[in-house]
């Protein structure tokens, strides 16, 4: 099997519930060195959820097909990126020191902070989503999508990581990514933004901002509080960056 293509698959074994073939010959570097793809698997999710969207919308109206939309959305992920969310929420919100907040994200336990979180981000989605127009929703989820996970793999570009290695679910990712790496990810971002771009320049402009600046709250938060990034507050950081872009790009196209 060609490397690339092992990488994606990798990057698709990862991130989603998606069954791949036998990776042989898998190295343990081969999921860091997978995240040049995440953003593309992104993308792949995010137009899964948009043809759902785009199908349940011819047979029901107001909140049901966004809801749909937003479950396949779940179900494709394991609820990968929301579980993120809400260990971050909970760590952010309730420890009082970067060790006891580090320990309560290990936590699998749900907490009042990580309710909130996930039922505001998922309740913002969905109602966004059922205000959609139906000929920017493949581009505008995909581009949300993409994005999203881009950002999540600039910010371990950026930020440290904050977790101990040595208890580490997967060593690779906390080791980082490699500069190529980041860029080509970003790159994969941008080209999944064009088709928004071409449709709504400004609605997507403005989104990117909006999403960016909502995913960098919450990478400035776990810098400050917990000294850099782990797989949970990477979880966040899409979400964050999602539920912005989309509630954003929504707004502006009602413009």
């Amino acid at each position: 099997m060609p490397r690339q293509l092992a990488l994606f698959l990798t990057a698709v074994q990862f991130l989603t519930r998606v069954p791949v073939p036998p990776l042989k010959d898998f190295q343990p570097d081969w999921t860091a060195r997978s995240a040049r793809y995440f953003p593309l698997v992104g993308g792949l999710v995010g137009l899964a959820s948009g043809v759902v969207l785009v199908a349940a919308s011819q047979i029901w109206s107001g909140l049901l097909p966004a809801l749909l939309a937003t479950s396949v959305g779940i179900l494709i992920t394991g609820a990968f990126h929301e579980d993120g969310l809400a260990d971050t929420a909970d760590g952010l919100g309730g420890g009082q020191t970067p060790e006891r907040r580090l320990e309560i994200m290990k936590d699998s336990r749900l907490g009042t902070y990580g309710v909130l979180a996930l039922g505001l981000v998922l309740s913002l989605k969905v109602v966004a989503l059922s205000q959609m127009a139906v000929v920017v929703v493949l581009p505008g989820l995909a581009a949300a999508h993409a994005a999203g996970r881009g950002v999540s793999v600039l910010t371990m570009g950026l930020l440290p990581y904050a977790g101990d290695r040595a208890s580490a679910k997967v060593k690779p990712v906390a080791d980082g990514v490699r500069a190529g790496e980041i860029g080509v990810a970003l790159v994969i971002s941008v080209l999944a933004l064009v088709p928004a771009i071409l449709i709504a320049p400004v609605a997507t402009a403005g989104a990117v901002l909006v999403g960016g600046l909502c995913a960098s709250l919450v990478a400035l938060q776990a810098r400050r509080l917990i000294g850099g990034w782990v797989g949970d507050t990477l979880g966040a950081c899409e979400q964050a960056f999602e539920v912005g872009f989309l509630v954003a790009f929504v707004g502006l196209l009602g413009l």
